[in-house]
């Protein structure tokens, strides 16, 4: 099994989608922006990814504060920041968000055990209200049946 340090997870995305696929990429990061990633200094929860007019895969809203020791090396913060995937990846991606109601959420960001930086991207499409009470109904049953057969 692959050793990896979870940085950020977006439970949000798994409440407000119905994840379809899911691919993993990488990320281009500038040098204070992967020391901030290490210290874990990343908001992921309002960011989505969308293919540009020269075919790759962007992020856009993904929130790394600036790293406090890099003075005239930060970034901006909110800045779009390039996914790194194979064209294969990125012609199926492309051809599911071309379907209606398809988008591209970030899942999760971790650094794997090359220390590389990695966002696991999701095909996804959003749930509607019933769907999401669902959802919270069935956990709950779930939450009282094993509390039941503990007892």
């Amino acid at each position: 099994m692959r050793k990896t340090k979870l940085i950020a997870n977006n439970k949000k995305a798994r409440h407000l989608y119905d994840i379809e696929d899911s691919y993993e990429a990488g990320i281009v990061l500038t040098g204070t922006e992967i020391k901030s990633v290490r210290q874990g200094r990343v908001n992921i929860k309002e960011s989505y990814g969308y293919i540009d007019k020269n075919g790759e895969i962007m992020i856009r809203g993904m929130h790394i504060s600036p790293y406090e020791h890099g003075n005239i090396f930060n970034v901006d913060p909110l800045r779009e920041r390039k996914l790194l995937l194979h064209k294969r990846e990125i012609r199926k991606i492309k051809n599911a968000l071309q379907e209606k109601g398809f988008t591209l959420v970030p899942l999760k960001l971790y650094i794997n055990e090359g220390g590389k930086a990695k966002v696991e991207l999701g095909v996804a499409r959003g749930k509607k209200l019933y769907d999401k009470r669902a959802d919270i109904a069935q956990r709950d049953a779930k939450r009282r049946m094993d509390r039941a057969m503990k007892r």
